[in-house]
């Protein structure tokens, strides 16, 4: 008898990816929108210092881009407050009930202080998400929508991005790296 797959504790790559693959054909079919995140952030300062100062915002051509005349909350906005949803559905449905405040690897290297671990964490999301904008799009961004329409800036973006991430992990993880 075949195993459920979404009560599986790790899915398969492939079928994440072809979900991954058939929802971003869901965007540009219905949507004509690529699958994409870090605008939502975006979004999400650009709302919130609108209640503040909603001329500030009209005048900033960075938020204006993506807010005047437009929903503030719109599809995008809804994709990433749910993925925290998707991601305990999946664990409770997978039968994970392992709380892992810091990974093992991450204890080895650094310690177990919990504290130090969420700055790091904090610290490389700051960084992660400057790089995104920098870029003008996020992994999902660049790598799903734009390789799956052969943009070259996004072929370069991922062999970019799995360099400089097997280089990192190396130079943190790796023992005489200290």
């Amino acid at each position: 008898m075949v195993k459920n797959p979404l009560k599986t504790e790790r899915w398969s790559p492939w079928t994440v990816g072809i979900g991954i693959g058939v929802l971003s054909w869901v965007t540009f079919l219905w949507m004509d929108k690529a699958l994409g995140t870090s605008t939502t952030l975006v979004r999400a300062i650009g709302l919130l210092e609108g209640i503040f100062s909603e001329s500030h915002v009209r005048a900033n051509p960075y938020f204006a881009k993506y807010l005047v005349g437009k929903p503030g909350i719109e599809w995008q906005f809804v994709l990433v407050a749910m993925m925290p949803v998707g991601a305990y559905l999946a664990a409770r449905l997978g039968g994970s009930t392992r709380v892992e405040r810091v990974p093992a690897l991450w204890a080895d290297r650094f310690g177990p202080s919990f504290r130090r671990r969420a700055v790091g964490a904090f610290v490389g999301g700051v960084l992660l998400l400057f790089g995104a904008r920098l870029a003008g799009g996020c992994t999902s961004g660049h790598a799903i929508s734009g390789g799956m329409q052969l943009a070259v800036s996004s072929w370069v973006f991922l062999g970019a991005m799995f360099v400089s991430g097997v280089a990192t992990a190396k130079f943190i993880y790796e023992k005489g790296g200290r």
